[in-house]
C-alpha cells in the first residue's frame, strides 16, 4: 500500500470502525543528519473519532508504506482459531462496549479450554489454570475481573452498569495479554530455538 489521500485500512486503529475514512491531513519529508535515510510521512485524521494515523515511506509517497502508528490490532495466527475469532469480533466490536466484553470473556474461555482446562465453569478453569501454574495468581485475579465484567453483560444484571469504551479496551487488553502469554510468546521462544 502506497500513500494516497485517504489510508486504507480494514479498520481505525483507535476505535476500530470498519472501513475508516482517514483523510491525509500532513505530509513531511525528513533524512537523518547526512542528508540519507529519506523517509516521507503522512499523518492521517480518522472521520469517525478523531484519532491520528502516522504512517512513513522510504524515500517518498509513492514507495510502499513500511510503518504504521499505532499499528492495526490483529490476532497472531498463534491463537487457535476459535479463540482468535472471539477476540477478532471483540475488537471489531470495540464501538459496542457490551458486546466486546462478552466476546473478550468467550476469548478467555475458549483458550484456556484448548489448553485442556474444561470441567466446571469459567470460574473453575481460571482457578485451575493458576494452580497449574498456566497462568500468574495476578493474571487469575485479572481473568476472574473480566469473567465478572462478561457475566453482567450476559445476565443482563439491573444492578451492574453498562461497560465503557474504557471497560472494553481494558478486557480486551487482558484478553490480547493472555493469548501472547499463552501462544505468541512460547511459539516465538520455538522459533529462536530452533533458528
Amino acid at each position: 500500500m502506497i500513500q494516497k489521500n485517504n489510508l486504507e485500512l480494514d479498520r481505525c486503529p483507535h476505535c476500530s470502525i470498519a472501513t475508516p475514512l482517514l483523510g491525509r491531513i500532513s505530509g513531511n519529508e525528513t533524512t537523518d543528519h547526512g542528508g540519507g535515510n529519506k523517509r516521507f510521512w503522512s499523518t492521517y485524521k480518522c472521520a469517525s473519532c478523531g484519532g491520528l494515523v502516522l504512517v512513513s515511506s522510504p524515500n517518498d509517497m509513492n514507495h510502499q508504506i513500511t510503518d504504521i502508528w499505532p499499528a492495526p490490532k490483529v490476532v497472531s495466527e498463534e491463537v487457535p482459531s476459535r479463540a482468535r475469532e472471539f477476540l477478532t469480533q471483540a475488537i471489531s466490536s470495540l464501538h459496542a462496549p457490551a458486546g466486546a466484553v462478552m466476546l473478550t470473556g468467550s476469548s478467555v474461555d475458549a483458550m484456556l479450554k484448548d489448553k485442556g482446562l474444561r470441567e466446571g465453569s469459567l470460574y473453575a478453569r481460571i482457578d485451575a489454570a493458576a494452580a497449574a501454574h498456566l497462568i500468574t495468581a495476578e493474571m487469575a485475579a485479572w481473568a476472574h475481573d473480566i469473567r465478572l465484567d462478561a457475566n453482567d453483560q450476559r445476565h443482563a444484571d439491573e444492578g451492574a452498569p453498562l461497560p465503557d469504551a474504557a471497560n472494553a479496551a481494558k478486557a480486551l487488553e487482558f484478553a490480547t495479554a493472555l493469548a501472547q502469554f499463552l501462544y505468541v510468546l512460547p511459539a516465538r521462544v520455538e522459533r529462536g530455538r530452533k533458528g
